[in-house]
């Protein structure tokens, strides 16, 4: 073929490894990404969420690939480990009704807020963390941490978030015994804020709030050892920013919480 089309063999050659090393060349890029995105999430993106930000920095790599660098360099994510859960509380006899009725889409900002309180172990003893969740972007507007179960630590959240209260059309959570207080009854009614309940015995109609949950348990609290409630709290807050201004979400189209409220409010105003 070289006679043929009179070309030497040694340009061939030249141009056949040349090829071949700026292949590997870009492997090692791609490599090195794949890491650094991987640390950068706290060990918690798989392929999926790892694809989209490669592709921010102007690489199309199948997940495939992506998989098989993850293998090689031994990074596994934190979802591949299953957890023990505990049992849930006692739930509680009020007639509230359900008003959201699992419709957690397309809410206007502070249109819906959801609650809900998951366990954590700090020293010996078990700890609890309450989140308040804006519907509108998945947002984390609240979060407190306490050693009680109870209904001070809801209202401490709700008294805590950045916004006024008479901004929150509704307030959702499950039948938790800490939701039925009248403590956090007056403090809806000061503002005017209706109050909606998850119909008895079934988690589904506050799945946006136990879905935070898992991915906070997945994520921060079994990734991490607690000695006191101070440094609970301190973690935290670090943890929550991230999850607000970093980490991305498949439900919000692969957009940080706080971005997608940004964008979202640019088209309004346009």
């Amino acid at each position: 073929m070289c006679e043929l089309l009179e070309v030497s063999r040694s340009l061939v050659y030249y141009h056949l490894n040349r090829e071949t090393s700026v292949s590997s060349k870009e492997e090692e890029i791609i490599e090195e990404h794949i890491k650094e995105i991987f640390r950068l999430s706290r060990n918690n993106y798989g392929t999926r969420k790892i694809k989209v930000e490669l592709k921010k920095l102007g690489y199309q790599v199948s997940r495939k690939r992506i998989s098989r660098l993850m293998r090689k360099n031994g990074l596994v994510s934190n979802y591949t480990v299953a957890h023990y859960k505990v049992h849930k509380s006692t739930c509680n006899q009020a007639d509230t009704p359900n008003v959201v009725d699992r419709d957690f889409d397309n809410r206007e900002k502070l249109e819906v807020v959801v609650s809900d309180l998951t366990y954590v172990r700090v020293g010996s003893n078990w700890n609890y963390v309450c989140n308040l969740i804006d519907l509108h972007n998945r947002e984390i507007i609240g979060s407190a941490a306490g050693e009680k179960k109870e209904a001070k630590l809801v209202e401490k959240v709700l008294l805590s978030i950045p916004y006024s209260l008479k901004d929150i059309k509704i307030f959702h959570s499950d039948r938790g015994n800490e939701y039925d207080n009248k403590l956090l009854d007056d403090v809806l009614e000061t503002f005017e804020i209706e109050r909606s309940l998850s119909n008895k015995g079934n988690p589904y109609d506050n799945a946006v709030s136990e879905a935070v949950n898992k991915i906070m348990k997945t994520e921060f609290i079994y990734q991490n050892k607690f000695e006191t409630l101070e440094e609970l709290q301190l973690k935290l807050a670090e943890y929550i920013y991230w999850y607000n201004n970093i980490r991305i979400h498949g439900s919000l189209g692969y957009l940080t919480p706080v971005e997608y409220r940004g964008l979202l409010f640019l088209v309004n105003e346009s």
